[in-house]
């Protein structure tokens, strides 16, 4: 009589045709204190091996009449499920063909009939502690691979906390705006996706780069938190010196990310698109923008993406110096300033996404309401955690 059986112990496979074969292998491994099941032929030793609790070794017989321990093992190691138990042939044929045979198939030890016990006991030692040794490290892995993304989830939502807390500081100083900051984030990312394949943009425009340009979107008028508010929300004309005073919002605004940075000793990292898309969004593809006069390709693509969807939308909207626009009135100055605003194929993007545009812009128009100010707040809580856009937006 076996002894009582320890879960805690190794649980063998026995896979043998022959019943003098599988009584002094079975006898030896309960000696050894292993559990043991027992398969007489190929199609048990399958549905054995891929029953709970999965054995922790096979030992497997070559010759069997319905198929032979060959096919069985490669059938065990093609299978998720089983691939990772290991399997010792235990068979009358010593041939080293038919050893290179076993190992093809993957098995990991191979060893002659008539069995010598404390050689198989060694053995079967030996291959489970490399077995151990094996799912500890593949624990291991998954549980890091598992932390690694959650980590990055956790840091995303940081990321978009930090940004959406940095954009609606500044917004509570412009309150006309409404619902611009998420427009404008839902437009560059339509320009960026219809570009990605364009031959001058498909190096910058990753999939990572564009998530990061529509995350940093909101931050584009940063810097207006520094724009007194005689300036920011004066009702009529700015005169030359405050035009000048206004214009310092692009410096003001990527000086502020870049303290931000230092700050937190986050130099190089995700508020990069942030920086170039607040300093340079307001510079023209003629070089008459400002801060610093850039033309062509000198401007950030980032800013110029953003060029487009920040003048799109201050055109369609009210502000307290401007009544909106009707959008085909938009779209006519923006085509106007092809080349000389705006980078041609940017614009021609536009041209050919404008009713997108126009969609985006009706689902997110501005009100003054209190229900309107409630959705506004909760879209902004929405951006915390990755709301998709509508479908037909992508």
């Amino acid at each position: 009589m076996p002894p009582p059986a320890d879960p805690q112990h190794p649980l063998i496979l026995v896979v043998d045709d022959a019943p003098e074969s599988i009584e002094p292998i079975v006898n030896c491994l309960h000696r050894a204190g292993f559990r043991t099941r027992i398969a007489t032929n190929g199609e048990r030793a399958l549905a054995l091996a891929a029953s709970k609790p999965l054995p922790d070794l096979i030992l497997l017989d070559i010759s069997m009449p319905d198929r032979d321990g060959y096919d069985v093992c490669r059938q065990l190691m093609d299978d998720p499920l089983t691939a990772s138990i290991p399997v010792i042939f235990l068979t009358i044929r010593n041939e080293e063909v038919d050893e290179q045979l076993g190992f093809d198939a993957g098995a990991v030890d191979y060893i002659a009939k008539p069995i010598s016990p404390p050689l198989v006991l060694t053995r079967i030692r030996n291959h489970l502690t490399l077995k151990a040794a094996s799912d500890f490290l593949r624990d291991r892995n998954s549980y890091l691979e598992n932390e690694v993304v959650r980590r990055t989830r956790e840091l995303g939502l940081i990321q978009d906390a930090t940004i959406v807390a940095m954009a609606s500081l500044a917004e509570t100083r412009d309150n006309e705006t409404g619902n611009h900051i998420r427009r404008t984030q839902m437009y560059l990312r339509a320009l960026a996706k219809h570009l990605q394949h364009h031959p001058r943009f498909a190096a910058e425009l990753t999939d990572e780069n564009i998530e990061l340009m529509y995350k940093s979107a909101p931050l584009h008028d940063i810097g207006k938190v520094g724009i007194p508010d005689r300036i920011l929300l004066k009702p009529g004309k700015l005169t030359p010196a405050e035009f000048e005073i206004m214009k310092t919002h692009t410096t003001l605004g990527r000086d502020a990310i870049a303290k931000a940075e230092a700050l937190f000793g986050i130099a190089a990292s995700f508020l990069r698109f942030a920086k170039e898309i607040a300093f340079s969004h307001q510079e023209k593809w003629d070089g008459s923008g400002y801060p610093l006069g850039l033309n062509g390709g000198r401007i950030p693509l980032s800013a110029r993406l953003m060029a487009v969807a920040d003048v799109y939308d201050a055109l369609i909207s009210q502000r307290v110096y401007k009544p909106a626009l009707p959008h085909e009135e938009a779209v006519a100055i923006l085509k106007d300033g092809r080349g000389q605003h705006f980078d041609p194929d940017i614009l021609d993007a536009f041209l050919a996404l404008q009713d997108e545009f126009k969609l985006i812009a009706q689902r997110f128009a501005d009100n003054t309401d209190a229900a309107a100010t409630a959705e506004r707040e909760a879209e902004r809580l929405r951006l915390v955690f990755g709301d998709p856009p509508a479908a037909g937006l992508e």
